[in-house]
């Protein structure tokens, strides 16, 4: 495991999968929702939404097959036979393609340390419904705690987590999205922080930070003291290098 992921390995949870209706009127789908997802400390909430594809009905044999696959791979999954789950999800893929099927397949990809077919699972989640806050942050995590760490991709997921809850574009810089947040999304603010943190980038993860601790997040205090002082450091440190060189007889003088 990376120094990142050892790093903030007490943040991340075990993604949840969703699951599907009790009643195959509908399949249980990933839907965009202002209803907060909670990256790497308390994933993927379990709401009711609408089929991935708009024409599909519950007339559609393959429609109903492709759900009591994925009804059945959760139950799987809750008993705690990740491997069972895994097929009954793939069968579910198999035969319908949507992205609830896909982004369940992914969180039994994850529990079995598969993060390469976790990732690619999520991202085919995401290619059916861009707007999925639980599949970009799910993706967060793996990204993080894959053997082969990849936190810009991280960052980049959770802050298209951020953009998806408060409808904002994705270009706008830290500023703008972190003061455009709701206190519903304090959690997620706090786990981008931190990521950004472990990156170095003290600057944006003290905005991020700020804006968890005003919502409540009272552990962000601490974190706001302690990269404030490391930017104060680097600043300092910047400063006297600066005067070092600017000092008379310095050969850079």
């Amino acid at each position: 495991m990376s120094r990142l992921a050892r790093s903030l390995a007490r943040s991340l949870p075990r993604p949840s999968p969703l699951r599907a209706l009790a009643h195959p009127a509908a399949l249980r789908a990933l839907g965009p929702s202002k209803t907060p997802a909670r990256p790497l400390r308390s994933f993927v909430q379990r709401r009711w939404a609408t089929s991935t594809t708009p024409h599909s009905t519950a007339s559609d044999p393959a429609e109903v097959e492709a759900l009591q696959c994925l009804e059945q791979g959760t139950q799987k999954l809750e008993e705690g036979d990740v491997q069972g789950a895994k097929e009954l999800y793939k069968r579910s893929v198999d035969i319908k393609r949507n992205a609830s099927s896909l982004f369940n397949l992914g969180v039994t990809h994850y529990h079995l340390k598969e993060y390469d077919e976790a990732i690619a699972a999520w991202q085919d989640s995401i290619a059916l419904q861009p707007s999925s806050a639980d599949a970009h942050t799910n993706l967060a995590s793996a990204y993080i705690i894959s053997p082969v760490a990849r936190p810009d991709l991280a960052i980049h997921h959770l802050k298209s987590v951020l953009c998806v809850l408060v409808s904002l574009p994705a270009h706008l810089t830290p500023h703008s999205i972190a003061v455009s947040l709701a206190p519903e999304d304090a959690e997620i603010a706090f786990n981008l922080a931190a990521v950004l943190e472990a990156c170095g980038r003290l600057e944006e993860a003290l905005e991020y930070y700020k804006r968890s601790k005003e919502f409540g997040v009272d552990r962000a205090a601490m974190h706001i003291r302690n990269v404030s002082a490391k930017i104060l450091g680097q600043k300092l440190k910047a400063e006297e290098e600066a005067a070092k060189k600017a000092a008379p007889g310095s050969s850079e003088a």
